[in-house]
Order: structure tokens, then sequence, then C-alpha cells
């Protein structure tokens, strides 16, 4: 186990460092950054001493020595169009982005798990093909379509939710749904999958020969080993919600990293768009490696894996 921090925690100061170096050297092969800072029609002396004020000045090797130094210490500089700490200005927004991932997750998950539970208790026809239904749907809608219509219906015409905005936990519902789309038929799918293969080992035909209820099979039994896959997705998805949630926070007007990282994209606000990339970096490689420990509470055979050629001699004795 130790060995597994230890490597997770060099992965994620590795990914960390690879990221905001691509975003650095992205953001330099995208233009003169002083494009989007000088006003149309200044003079030379004016691009001048802009680049001197936000050291643009210096070449680009110097620029990104310079960036990491002061990036190891959660400096990345002032925003450009909000005159304050880039980071400090991430950071206050990511409560909501919190809420809004964990909200999605949260549906997803228990939609995902209870739709893949139900046509496994339940192999009717019937109920398959609508679970298909619900798969395939939830696969097909884009999220910023999906997002628009809730918008029209749910608050619009309902008036039940709000539009917009955060006001309350009742402002992250119709995003959270628009969100879980996606990962809520992944989900459904992967476990029904799961479940359908499980169902047909040996240990679950010996239990039913000794009489166990079809019910505590599968959810005692079959649902534990179908759940790993599971838990690998979603430590695939979080990097696709994170993304995901970019978009959805525009459509909403929901205040998060996403609708800031995609405003300071459009006004070229680099200092928010780096200090929003190397959070954003951090959260995924953390929501990566809770999954993991999750995935060796549940299977500790993955636990022996990670030890040392010592330890596994020592735990197979």
């Amino acid at each position: 186990m130790i060995n597994f921090f230890a490597g997770r925690l060099l992965g994620l100061l590795s990914v960390v460092l690879a990221v905001v170096s691509i975003t650095f050297a992205l953001i330099h092969l995208s233009g003169d950054p002083i494009d989007a800072l000088a006003p149309p029609g200044a003079s030379p002396q004016d691009r001048d001493n802009l680049r001197a004020r936000y050291g643009l000045d210096e070449p680009v090797p110097v620029q990104y020595v310079t960036y990491l130094a002061d990036a190891v210490r959660g400096d990345f500089g002032d925003s450009w169009r909000q005159d304050r700490p880039a980071l400090p200005a991430v950071l206050n927004r990511l409560p909501a982005t919190l809420a809004l991932l964990g909200a999605a997750l949260g549906i997803a998950t228990v939609a995902g798990v209870g739709l893949g539970l139900i046509s496994a208790l339940y192999p009717q026809r019937l109920m398959t093909a609508l679970v298909n239904i619900v798969a395939l749907a939830g696969q097909a809608i884009p999220a910023f379509w999906l997002g628009t219509v809730l918008i029209l219906v749910v608050a619009v015409r309902w008036r039940l939710l709000p539009a917009s905005g955060l006001d309350g936990a009742s402002s992250v519902v119709l995003p959270a749904l628009a969100l879980a789309a996606h990962p809520l038929a992944l989900i459904t799918r992967l476990l029904r999958l799961g479940l359908r293969e499980t169902m047909a080992q040996d240990f679950i035909r010996t239990a039913r020969s000794r009489g166990v209820r079809e019910g505590r099979i599968v959810l005692g039994h079959a649902a534990r080993n179908a759940a790993l896959p599971v838990l690998a997705y979603l430590g695939l998805q979080a990097s696709f919600l994170i993304g995901g949630a970019l978009v959805v926070e525009t459509v909403f007007a929901y205040p998060g990293i996403g609708s800031l990282a995609y405003d300071a994209a459009v006004s070229r606000d680099l200092p928010i768009i780096q200090a929003s990339v190397a959070v954003i970096a951090v959260l995924i490689v953390v929501i990566h490696l809770i999954v993991d420990l999750v995935a060796r509470m549940i299977d500790p055979r993955l636990i022996a894996a990670d030890a040392s050629p010592v330890a596994r001699t020592a735990v197979s004795s």
C-alpha cells in the first residue's frame, strides 16, 4: 500500500507538471498574448510597455522557468481582466464546481446502479428494452441540448427550478441532470453487462443450488464483482465530467470553474486559464486516487498486486 501511495503521488506531480507545461506551450503557440490586451490602434511603445508589465518581454524559455517556479508556490500571477490573483479567483469557484460534479456523479451512480440491478433482477424483454432506451438516450443526447431543453421546460414553462445562477441547492439540480445523463447511461450498460457475465459464473450456480434467493445472489455476490469495471469507468469519466461541466456551466450561467475558464479563454486572460487548468488537473488526479482506493477496498487482491515480490510471497504463503 505504501508503494501504491508513493507511485500515485509521483504520478500526480508528473501529470500536473505535464499539464501546466502543455498549457504554457499551447498558449504561446496560439499567438501573441498582447493582441488580446492591447487596445485597437495601440502604438508599438504601448505594446512594449504591456509586454514589460506582464513579463512577456523575456525569451520564452525564461518565461517558462519563471512560470514553473511561481506555479510551484501557487502563484499564477494576477488576472489580466479582474486585477486580482488568479489562483484565489479559481479556488473561489471550486466549491460550486465540486457541488455540481458531486451531484452529477451521485445521480449517475444511484440511477445507473439502480437500472442495472433492475435489469438483472427482472430480465424480461420489456424491462430490458426500457433500460436500453434509457442507456441509448443518455449517450446520444448532448449535454448542452439537454440543458437547454431542461431550462425551457422545467424552469421557464413549469417554473419548478431556477434556470441559471447559483441560489441554493435547487440551482444545482438542472445542471447536474444535464451533466449526469451520459455517465448514467454508461454505468447502466456496464453494470448490466458485468452482472450478466457474473451471473454465469460457477459460484453463482453454487449459490442457487443451495437455495439462496435470487435477490440476495444479485445484491450480495454478483454486484460486488460487477462493480469493479464501473469504478474503473468512474475514474476515467472524471476528466470527461469536468470537461462537460465547462459546457453545462456555460449553458446555465453557473458560477463554477468551467464558466470562469470559458470567459477567460474568450478574453485570453492567461493567468486565469493557467490556474484553472492546474486546479482541474489536480482535481482529476485526486479523483483517480480515490477511485483506486475504493477499488482496493472492494477487491483486496489489488492490494496484493501492488505489493513487492517479497510481500506477495508472504501473502501467498
